[in-house]
């Protein structure tokens, strides 16, 4: 097989063109170029062609020719730029602190943590019993774990409340599909009960009993709940059957409840299981029903629900335990069409709302007693806000972390009682880092519709608006979900260079509410695109760049943007860094054997049904590639992505270089082995494809150095 593969991967080089000269290196290479064979798709009145179908036989050794000669492809392009890669990667491993512990916290008779040892990949997770004084003990080792392999990801913890036993999964391949494992913490040695494809883990009250989901082989759909007494036989007691709907379970900081939850994008329905009744079987709360998404806390005598009945932004209600009926609801917090309620935290005395307000996160506490509520204030104008580890249920301290595009992650304890907050860490940067000397703001691009769109920036001080700056515009816009802002240690390498860096908060996420979502999925999902291109012009229009130093980035659904807006403007930019994109928007929703496609017919739509395929059609980036210029584009993506599979960049990246017009280079690579979705699994690893990405950016504006 691999003479196969090495003599196919001779033939796809043999056209590839190399000339070298000494003193002006000038290195000339063709890229490789995919065989066509037409699979042809009849649907709604219209017929897809795709000519690079045949890319999804993984196991086809001339599939893996390919691949192999795109990689070096780019490593040719690239090979100009390794030792500027090398110092970037040491300057930015140089600005990290690589043997750091992080803040413990206390769950029981212990005090957990995790620490880092230079050189090494992966954190090591460590706990001391009853004091930070006591002995280290070393409960999971991840370097130790990884030996030998390639990939190494972390699924889901979970420590019985004897402070014994350790139930985890772990993924070696990079495909999320988690192996559990439990562990004696007494002895260190490996339980036999064991289950493949975990999606979540929680302990009932007995220190015996464990109750994991599972997802289904083929389309990954999370779908059935078990119960493992330890040393007896899993038993698979509820399934969900509707291929919309996945399952997850997580446990109440109380203990008191481990809640499951069936989910979809516009529909829920929870069951409960009584912690210290584990062999009861789970109790419905509330049957589902068409666009009511409800999800479910506990404090004392009540269940705590919070529901986007009437509330499109959700709003929370409290019912008895015994009874949860609506007709027994009680309104703890109304519906505000301003603020979306974004989550909920219960403690013994207190409740933590996580809100979401002008594009912003905040935290807004209430005191169950007396029903005083007031808002942790933020520091900065511009910020991230979120919790913290820390499960204890019997305290007045809430732990958070805080992140602003020119603060390091921060993790607060917050005293609900006094209204004290004190820092306990702020990650370090190391090398003289001086927050002073960057800047950060928010400014609101015009969409068509008159929409303001929020674009969040931060760059080095002493800027002029002369369209001379390079600047790196990121998006994504889908599911909800919000791009909030963060601090970025290696981004500082960008940043002092010159590089602004800009978050686009369109629409089809989340920052401004549940409607916000809605105008950018199904069939508003254009808007997604069109506010992106609203915001690169304005940030042009402004001065902060120009079209000849704008370059864009985007991953996942992120990727579908890139896809997207590349194909409608692509005069707009200069280049574009593209990660594990879903482009393949028609084949991929065509295809219900496929991970996550049957639950998304209610984000993007069903092409089952002829509005929604046609509407779909008129975006799906790999469908409308057309014989034009297009800028500078690097693809990445992994072999092993169980999220967008390997062939929709592959794919797109082979019709793109057959179409276009441009000599512009195109550039993929692909982790054939130790990465997933979100790329290499060890911290040196991803920081080495982080220096690559880099000196791709700043080497299109003309920076080498």
């Amino acid at each position: 097989m691999k003479k196969l593969v090495a003599g196919l991967i001779l033939l796809t080089l043999f056209s590839m063109e190399k000339t070298m000269t000494t003193a002006q290196e000038n290195v000339s290479i063709k890229p490789p170029v995919a065989k066509k064979s037409a699979k042809t798709t009849t649907i709604n009145g219209d017929t897809l062609v795709d000519d690079y179908f045949w890319m999804r036989e993984k196991n086809n050794p001339e599939v893996l020719a390919y691949l192999e000669a795109e990689n070096a492809y780019t490593d040719a392009l690239m090979k100009p730029t390794e030792g500027f890669q090398d110092s970037l990667y040491k300057e930015i491993v140089g600005r990290i602190k690589e043997t750091d512990v992080n803040v413990p916290y206390k769950d029981g008779d212990y005090f957990y943590y995790s620490r880092t040892e230079q050189g090494k990949q992966y954190p090591i997770l460590c706990r001391k019993r009853g004091s930070l004084d006591a002995k280290e003990e070393v409960y999971l080792e991840l370097n130790e774990m990884a030996k030998g392999l390639k990939f190494l990801g972390l699924g889901s913890t979970a420590i019985s409340d004897d402070g014994n036993l350790l139930a985890y999964s772990i993924d070696t391949t990079g495909f999320r599909q988690y192996k559990l494992q439990i562990k004696d913490l007494r002895t260190g040695k490996l339980l036999p009960d064991t289950a493949e494809r975990i999606t979540s883990l929680n302990w009932a009250r007995d220190n015996q009993t464990l109750f994991y989901t599972t997802e289904d082989a083929t389309t990954k759909r999370s779908n059935q709940l078990y119960r493992q007494r330890l040393g007896g036989k899993a038993e698979m007691i509820y399934e969900e059957k509707d291929e919309l709907f996945e399952l997850d379970s997580a446990r109440s900081r109380s203990k008191a409840f481990i809640f499951v939850t069936s989910g979809s994008y516009k529909a829920t329905e929870v069951r409960a299981i009584a912690t210290d009744r584990p062999t009861e079987a789970p109790r419905l709360l509330l049957p589902r029903e068409a666009e009511h998404r409800y999800y479910v806390d506990h404090h004392g005598d009540s269940f705590y629900i919070r529901t986007n009945e009437g509330a499109k932004n959700f709003r929370l209600v409290a019912a008895p335990i015994k009874d949860p009926q609506k007709k027994n609801w009680r309104e703890v917090i109304p519906h505000r069409q301003d603020v979306m309620l974004a989550d909920m935290d219960f403690f013994a005395d207190y409740y933590v709302a996580y809100e979401r307000k002008d594009g912003l996160p905040r935290l807004r506490v209430t005191q169950f007693k007396t029903n005083e509520s007031y808002d942790i204030d933020m520091p900065e104008p511009v910020y991230a806000v979120f919790p913290a580890a820390g499960p204890e249920y019997n305290t007045s301290v809430f732990r958070f972390n805080y992140v602003s595009f020119t603060t390091p992650a921060s993790v607060y304890d917050y005293d609900m009682k006094t209204h004290k907050r004190v820092l306990l860490k702020q990650t370090e940067v190391l090398g003289g880092f001086d927050a002073t000397q960057y800047q950060a703001e928010r400014v609101y691009a015009k969409a068509a519709d008159g929409t303001r769109i929020p674009v969040s920036l931060v760059y080095k001080k002493t800027l002029q608006r002369d369209g001379q700056r390079p600047l790196l515009l990121q998006g994504y816009g889908a599911y909800g979900i919000s791009s909030d802002i963060n601090f970025s240690i290696p981004r500082l390498s960008l940043l002092n260079r010159g590089v602004i860096f800009a978050i686009a908060h369109i629409r089809g996420g989340g920052e401004m509410g549940e409607e916000w979502h809605d105008q950018g999925k199904m069939m508003m999902k254009r808007n997604t695109f069109t506010d992106f291109i609203a915001a690169a012009e304005h940030l042009v229009a402004e001065k902060y760049t120009s079209s000849d130093r704008l370059i864009i980035t985007g991953g996942s659904a992120g990727g579908l943007l890139m896809g997207a807006v590349l194909n409608m403007r692509p005069e707009l930019f200069k280049a574009a860094v593209v990660y594990v994109p879903f482009v393949d928007v028609m084949n991929t929703m065509l295809d219900e054997s496929l991970p996550l496609t049957v639950g998304e017919f209610e984000e993007w739509g069903n092409p089952k049904i002829k509005a929604e395929y046609d509407y779909m059609r008129t975006y799906s980036p790999y469908d409308n590639i057309e014989a034009k210029k297009y800028p500078t584009i690097l693809v990445r993506t992994s072999l092993n992505d169980s999220q967008v599979m390997y062939w929709e960049p592959a794919k797109y990246v082979a019709r793109l270089r057959a179409m276009k017009t441009d000599s512009n280079p195109l550039l993929f690579r692909i982790k054939l082995g130790g990465g997933g979705h979100g790329g290499a699994s060890g911290r040196y690893d991803a920081l080495k494809d982080t220096a690559f990405d880099y000196a791709f950016i700043l080497s299109q504006v003309g920076v080498t150095n």
